[in-house]
Parts: structure tokens; C-alpha cells; sequence
């Protein structure tokens, strides 16, 4: 995808606009030094040998700009990623995070119309990682430009984009915005993909699904009969004092600081559930209590066994 927009592919058909200009189509071909596109790769590819400055000025030399001019664009485009201050140093005296704005930088300071991103913090640490989405995301707001960032991470997905595109081997699977894309999953791989899920193979009939493990049952009135998978979300499913919707025994209770994990069985399956700390401390490995499921999603079941498991 990125290799198509940047202009190293061409697609076999349909068109693709930056802004109103057509870059690609069966009649049209701009080639990648016109398109106006920066890019930010995975490894963070920044000249050992330069420093900051000069890794950063370089798509201007390229460009043949006057030396005030590059002097003023690369100071403005380094104050705005927070790395004035380390203007002459070379990349071995920078952290993991400080080298990725480097990159960054050198990305923006030609000012394009569209910026690529292609997994641009995986060799960071969770923490890092952490950090740099929340100053990627604020830098994208200050500038106003687009940005297409290409991930496996879920997390970076949902709390970075304002719209979501799901592909599946070359396949798009959904289009919307992450709340969209995590509520209302268009099918099993897309709400695998997005978060945390329990799979439940159901039948459904007469507004009942009835878990095929356990017998257990679930009111629906959806339009999907048959053979179902029924879709949960961890931390849609909470303990109640009265009856609920399933009987669960808890299997294993694991305390994260903010929430307690724990796997529960039904009764020939387990699930998942994601808590307040407060919710299960009270309960015990073995012990049965009534659950209620708050929102679910049915999808058709395609008779592929993986999806009818936990998936963490």
C-alpha cells in the first residue's frame, strides 16, 4: 500500500489523488521525487556520520535551497519535534526516541502534502512507544497533515488514527473510525485484530443463542440464524448478584494494577474477562457466580476452529 502511494508500485487499475492532483491511473503516472511525500521508516535509517542538522537539511540540499532558507526550515521543523537543542549532535549520542524524531523530522521539513509512516516505532520500547504515539499524534494536529500510518499494533491503530482501513492479504476488510471499527467489527478477523475477544460457537434460533460447549443461552434478536460465533469483549462481561446470562467458575485471577484478567469456564469452554480490581477480589479460584454480558457481536460462522478460542 505504502509502496503504491509513495509511487515505487504501479497499481493495475483504479485511480489515486493527493489532494485534487491524480498521481496514478491507467492514463496518469507522476513518479515519487513529484508527489510532494515524506516517509518515516521503520528502522530509523539516519546517517551515522551526520549530524541532527545535517541529516534533517538533507532533502533540502537535494532540492538545491539557499543555505538560509535550509537554515530557518530544519530549526523550525527540529523546535517542533523537541530536538533543537541537539542540533550538532550525531545519532550515536541520541536515544532509540530521539533518533526516531530525527527521521521524523527529516519526513516534514520539506513540507509535503502527505506523510508515510511504515511501523515507525516498533523498535521502540513499550514505554517509548508510549510517548512517541502521543508526540507523533500532536505534531500531526499542529501541522494538519495527513498521515497514513501502517501497523500491526492495535493499540497504535485505535489511539492514533481518526479513521481505521482493516486489510486482510490485500483485502479491505473495514473503513471507519476506531470506535466503529471496535464496536461494530465487520467480521471475526477484524475483531481479532482491534482488541481482546472471546469466540463462542452458537446456534441461533427463535431470539436464542445457545452456546454449542455448554447449552447455555443468550437473548438475540438479530437477523442471523444457524450456525453463529458469538463475539465478547473481555471487559463487557461482569459479575452480577442476581441471575444473569451465564454461570462461569472462576479458573485463574490475574492482578494487573488497574484491572484484574481472569478465564472463567462456562462449562466445556473458558472466557476471558477484564475487570475493576475491586469486581473478582472477593472471589475465589473454583467458585461459580452469575455473569451478565452487556454488548455482543453474532457473527456467521465460518467453520474455522480457531476463531472458537480465546484470543489474547
Amino acid at each position: 500500500m505504502l509502496r503504491i502511494l509513495a509511487g515505487f508500485e504501479k497499481p493495475t487499475e483504479e485511480e489515486i489523488y493527493i489532494g485534487e492532483q491524480e498521481v496514478s491511473s491507467t492514463k496518469n503516472f507522476v513518479p515519487p521525487e513529484r508527489r510532494d511525500i515524506g516517509m518515516v521508516f521503520q528502522s530509523y535509517a539516519v546517517w551515522p556520520h551526520m549530524t541532527v542538522f545535517d541529516n534533517v537539511a538533507y532533502p533540502l540540499k537535494m532540492k538545491k535551497m539557499g543555505k538560509q532558507e535550509i537554515k530557518g526550515l530544519v530549526e523550525e521543523v527540529l523546535e517542533t519535534v523537541h530536538l533543537a537543542q541537539y542540533a550538532e549532535r550525531i545519532p550515536s549520542q541520541l536515544s532509540g526516541g530521539q533518533q526516531q524524531r530525527v527521521a521524523l523530522a527529516r519526513a516534514l521539513v520539506a513540507k509535503p502534502r502527505l506523510l508515510l509512516l511504515d511501523e515507525p516505532l516498533s523498535n521502540l520500547d513499550a514505554k517509548l512507544r508510549d510517548s512517541m504515539r502521543f508526540e507523533i499524534k500532536e505534531i500531526q494536529k499542529q501541522l494538519g497533515i495527513t498521515v497514513v500510518y501502517v501497523t500491526h499494533d492495535q493499540m497504535e491503530a485505535m489511539t492514533m488514527s481518526d479513521r481505521v482501513i482493516v486489510i486482510n492479504r490485500g483485502v479491505i476488510q473495514q473503513v471507519g473510525a476506531p470506535t466503529e471499527i471496535y464496536r461494530h467489527p465487520a467480521n471475526q478477523f477484524v475483531a481479532d485484530f482491534v482488541g481482546k475477544i472471546n469466540f463462542l460457537k452458537a446456534t441461533s434460533k427463535d431470539k436464542v443463542l445457545t452456546l454449542k460447549a455448554s447449552g447455555q443461552t443468550l437473548p438475540y434478536d438479530g437477523p442471523l440464524q444457524g450456525d453463529v460465533v458469538l463475539g465478547i469483549r473481555p471487559e463487557n462481561i461482569r459479575l452480577v448478584s442476581v441471575k444473569g446470562d451465564f454461570e462461569g467458575t472462576l479458573v485463574s485471577k490475574f492482578y494487573l494494577g488497574d484491572v484484574n484478567d481472569c478465564r472463567i469456564d462456562l462449562g466445556g469452554e473458558q472466557i476471558r474477562v477484564i475487570a475493576e480490581p475491586t469486581t473478582f477480589d472477593v472471589c475465589e479460584v473454583g467458585q461459580t457466580f452469575s455473569l451478565r454480558v452487556d454488548e455482543f457481536t453474532v457473527f456467521v460462522d465460518t467453520g474455522e476452529d480457531e476463531h472458537s478460542k480465546i484470543l489474547t
